[in-house]
């Protein structure tokens, strides 16, 4: 479309990136898949080929399933003969809580990232920046722990294998780094393959827990003895005060076999969704992740009741305890005593596996939720949305957790159920803000019961475990401190993706370039935005700067919006007060905005820009101070910083003057 006059100004302006292809093919094959920004229903997931959602429930599973290989272990040595009963609570809990819960953020938040995008906009400026950095701190303590601790856990059960090799008994801290390479390794490949092996790890998992706890039944079956000593133990025990009480204390470390449901939502990405426009395949999407959820939930449930009843009965109680033959690992203890040692060690390889792999839906999380947010924040390098430069991050972390909890799983059993249970909790606060606000009073009431349940249970575990909120707080101020670095680092980038000019603004360029083939903009901070403002506004520039006495101005003005924010599209508008042309941009930052306009004046026109300022007054520090936290301070000098950083060519640099 044509502005008036002889120069065509086009209404959009897409900034070119940083070329990025050095033309290493090591390089580009590191950066070729990235994550999206959330940008509306169109947003690209080009980061990956979508799935069928029953796939994806399996990439999930495999953490999710996973704790099949030590939950029935863990509740029986908390309950003792009251394990099936805290197992029962577990099941009514995901069925009526949290099952609702997370179809409900998987509604609202359909592109993945979980809950922390619901309370995202729950404060304001900076406060919310911190706030999600606190989110993000425990999402990276729940996930990279559940990277390293299930790895940790697959050695654990591959050195209490009886047919392990005697050369690698005691090496668990090498055979767990070995582990998380392997895993790391094939992220590297893609999530397509990720998939691939989760597809068959779950299907022979399930299967062989299948064929454990059917095999306990006919054994409970054929023995009645032992379910006489379970039910005499349970009729002993009196009043039903007596046998809720050790239920509820065992409650919250059963809670950490819920930490699939988050996973499950961050992994939107990966569903497969049909429908012709993206709204269409949005509310798709939505429809499969929830069938994902509710088939996962219906399935462990029926799991974890099976293999706790069998295992509290079968099993004596002594073996739970630490050192244990069952301790951590009921079911293949079953596997062994019940099918013998050959199914036992198929059962025991199958565990290793799975857990092994169970970091992968963490791995998977991580990849689709903290590059959404930090390099949109300014917090991170852009190449921080590359999907693979990130696996290697978080293995090298992963693998030095590791190492300083010398692979102990009970060590980082602590931070672990920290970080799910902090999740949880932030899920279900999120959802019943949801809820109250859209007058949905029944839901909202639930949902608060949800979250003091959750916070029991997270209050339980920190006053158990108090060194998992310790190593919560490592992770957070550790994002917190690179975050801050990095937007420092980043603070004289550009930021603007796309500038649009509106027909006005377009119209007022068009006419300056006719009437003297130049383009002088005058930088000015609107205060009562009359018109005798402007007109003493040119009288000082054309005084104290070299613009051209007969030549044609605008006024370009920046206001700032959210400070705390990086960046995104500028949209020019052209605003004509009492005769004096105005174009008008809202910007986090403005220095950024000038440069960024600028230069895509010079592009478009072919022309050089002038932009005149004034001299700030005040300390340069205050100043440095006041432009990082709230988008402004002594403009000109940052202007032209920008500019030389983002041209080479000091010839095609827009000129900057200050009087």
């Amino acid at each position: 479309m044509s502005a008036t006059g002889h120069q065509t100004i086009p209404a959009e302006v897409r900034r070119s990136r940083p070329e990025t292809d050095t033309g290493n093919p090591l390089v580009r094959w590191l950066l070729k898949h990235r994550v999206q920004p959330v940008i509306g229903p169109e947003t690209p997931e080009d980061h990956s080929h979508p799935q069928a959602w029953w796939k994806v429930m399996c990439l999930t599973g495999v953490d999710y399933f996973s704790t099949l290989s030590y939950l029935p272990a863990i509740a029986a040595l908390a309950a003792g003969a009251l394990s099936p009963l805290a197992t029962l609570l577990i099941v009514a809990l995901t069925l009526l809580g949290m099952l609702p819960m997370y179809r409900r953020v998987a509604q609202e938040s359909p592109h993945g990232q979980g809950s922390v995008a619901m309370l995202e906009n729950l404060l304001p400026f900076w406060r919310g920046k911190i706030f999600v950095l606190v989110l993000l701190g425990f999402v990276a303590t729940s996930w990279i722990i559940t990277i390293t601790l299930s790895s940790a856990d697959a050695t654990v059960h591959m050195l209490e294998n009886p047919y392990l090799p005697e050369f690698l008994h005691g090496q668990a801290v090498p055979i767990t780094v070995v582990l998380l390479l392997i895993l790391g390794g094939v992220f590297l490949l893609g999530f397509s393959e990720a998939v691939v092996v989760a597809i068959p790890l779950v299907a022979v998992f399930l299967v062989l827990n299948a064929v454990v706890i059917v095999a306990g039944i006919i054994e409970v079956i054929n023995n009645p003895g032992a379910m006489a000593t379970w039910t005499g133990d349970l009729s002993s025990r009196g009043s039903i005060g007596d046998l809720l009480g050790p239920a509820l204390i065992a409650f919250p470390l059963l809670v950490l076999g819920l930490s699939g449901f988050e996973t499950g939502v961050s992994m939107m990405p990966l569903v497969a969704a049909k429908g012709t426009t993206p709204e269409e395949r949005l509310a798709s999407r939505v429809r499969n992740t929830r069938r994902l959820l509710t088939t996962a939930a219906a399935i462990m449930s029926v799991y974890l009741l099976g293999s706790s009843f069998v295992t509290t009965v079968l099993i004596p109680a002594e073996k739970f305890q630490p050192g244990g033959e069952a301790s951590g690992r009921a079911l293949a203890y079953l596997a062994h005593e019940q099918l013998g040692n050959t199914f036992g060690t198929v059962y025991d390889v199958s565990s290793i596996l799975i857990l092994w792999f169970a970091g992968a839906s963490a791995m998977a999380g991580l990849i689709n939720i903290v590059p959404r947010y930090l390099p949109s924040y300014g917090m991170a390098p852009e190449w921080g949305r590359a999907v693979r430069p990130v696996v290697l991050v978080y293995t090298a972390v992963s693998i030095l957790i590791t190492i300083g909890f010398n692979a102990d799983v009970n060590a980082q059993a602590g931070a672990y159920a920290t970080g799910i249970l902090a999740m949880m909790v932030s899920g279900s606060i999120a959802v019943t803000i949801s809820a109250l606000r859209r007058g949905q009073r029944r839901a909202g009431y639930a949902f608060v019961l949800l979250s003091l349940i959750l916070l029991y249970a997270l209050a339980a575990n920190v006053i158990e475990k108090p060194d998992g909120i310790t190593i919560s707080a490592f992770f957070i101020l550790g994002i917190i401190a690179i975050s801050l670095v990095s937007r420092v680092a980043r603070t004289t980038e550009l930021r603007a993706d796309l500038i649009r000019f509106d027909d006005t603004a377009r119209r007022f360029i068009a006419d300056s370039l006719d009437y003297d083939g130049a383009l002088n903009l005058i930088a000015h901070r609107r205060q009562t935005g009359d018109a005798q403002e402007y007109a003493e506004k040119e009288t000082d520039q054309r005084g104290q700067n070299a613009v051209p006495g007969t030549a044609d101005i605008i006024f370009l003005e920046i206001d700032i919006i959210d400070p705390s924010n990086f960046g995104g599209t500028l949209d020019v508008h052209g605003v004509d007060v009492d005769g004096h042309r105005v174009l008008r941009v809202e910007s986090p930052a403005a220095p950024n905005a000038i440069a960024a306009i600028l230069l895509a004046l010079r592009d478009t026109t072919g022309v050089i820009p002038h932009s005149y300022f004034e001299w700030s007054e005040g300390n340069p520090l205050a100043h440095l101070m006041r432009y990082l936290l709230l988008g402004r301070g002594d403009t000109p000098p940052v202007v032209r910083e920008i500019i030389r950083q983002n041209e080479t060519d000091p010839a095609r640099r827009p000129r900057i003057h200050v009087g």
